[in-house]
């Protein structure tokens, strides 16, 4: 009897729960359970189940974003000078160091010859272009380069970043790690501690990847009151995920070699299309409103290592946010802007003059 019972309960229960079923409106759902599937197909309660955001939701910081170098400490050290070289024509030449990070980086610096103006020479921070760093020799690179501007006056500090010639750490490359940023911003820091030096007339010069580091130096520091670039990697970095592809003379080193930063970053941040946020931080292009003087851009139109549309892209994004971007193209020339370089340079020290004397 109390089976029948039983089983009489267990039918009424029944037919009022589909009932209930039934008469719900067709647009609201059903009991929700309170439990929810795992990524492993089985049921953990609500209240302790986290669910993971996609990595393109919130990016790990990366040490190369813009904001990120600004927050970083860069005091350089007081320059050691090594020993005397030969001299220039009307100034003295030095094989020094200073430190970045705790690393011995060497360089080599010009002094004008005689009595410094009132408050010291000006300077300028010199940042070469790629060379692969195991045949880098401190006095065989850009002698010229930094000759022409010696002569016009100025404190130039060529800087030979880490791991290059006798500079202490590992060349790692400009573009994906932020070792040779760091070590322009403390030679920036140390140049301003030379006696000679006037530390509100900073200027910097850049070639192709150097020109790269004085674009990102002059968006995140405020001390570089001017800066030229000739052909430099000047682009947005989704620029140079895409449109970038060296068919000059490019040879990468060992150390450059391996797994880059395009593969490592779209594995880890997504795409350009799918995390812009991410790409845009990494930029200098994003920050031209917060550059620290006005520029000047040389670019042969023959450059086979660098498109010369880099740098006209450049120019029209800096005067779209109202900054000084000059640009001067040379028909037929290189990447070193071999056949018009008296002339470049002539406008690179006349604008150097300008701003700096």
């Amino acid at each position: 009897m109390r089976k029948i019972l039983l089983v009489s309960l267990i039918a009424a229960i029944f037919a009022t729960a589909c009932a209930t079923h039934a008469a719900l409106p067709e647009t609201q759902s059903t009991i929700t359970p309170a439990v929810t599937a795992s990524s492993t197909g089985t049921f953990v309660p609500t209240s302790t189940f986290t669910l993971t955001p996609p990595p393109t939701a919130t990016p790990v910081p990366n040490p190369m974003s813009i904001i990120g170098l600004r927050n970083g400490e860069y005091p350089g050290s007081d320059v050691t000078i090594v020993r005397e070289l030969d001299r220039g024509l009307n100034y003295r030449r030095y094989y020094a160091y200073y430190l970045s990070e705790g690393l011995k980086i060497y360089a080599l610096l010009t002094i004008p010859n005689g009595t410094p103006p009132d408050g010291g020479w000006p300077a300028i921070v010199f940042n070469h272009g790629y060379i692969p760093p195991d045949v880098y020799r401190t006095t065989e690179r850009y002698v010229h380069y930094v000759d022409e501007i010696a002569k016009a006056g100025y404190v130039v500090f060529r800087i030979d970043y880490r791991g290059h010639d006798q500079s202490e750490g590992e060349a790692t490359g400009a573009y994906g790690n932020p070792g040779y940023q760091i070590d322009v911003l403390n030679a920036v820091a140390s140049i301003k501690k030379l006696p000679e030096v006037n530390p509100e007339k900073i200027g910097m010069w850049g070639h192709s990847m150097g020109g790269y580091l004085t674009l990102r130096a002059m968006v995140i520091s405020q001390d570089i009151k001017v800066g030229v670039i000739w052909a430099g990697v000047v682009a947005s970095y989704p620029d140079l995920l895409y449109n970038w592809r060296r068919t000059g003379s490019f040879t990468p080193s060992p150390s450059s070699r391996g797994v880059g930063w395009r593969t490592s970053w779209i594995e880890q941040y997504g795409t350009p299309e799918q995390n812009p946020a991410f790409w845009d931080s990494v930029s200098a292009n994003s920050y031209l409103a917060d550059l620290s003087g006005p520029l000047q851009l040389h670019h042969g139109t023959e450059d086979e290592d660098v498109p010369l549309e880099f740098s006209i892209r450049l120019a029209e994004q800096a005067r779209a946010v109202g900054r000084v971007a000059d640009l001067y193209t040379y028909e037929g020339d290189n990447h070193n802007i071999a056949t018009n370089f008296y002339t470049a340079m002539g406008r690179t020290i006349d604008f150097f003059d300008f701003i700096l004397k």
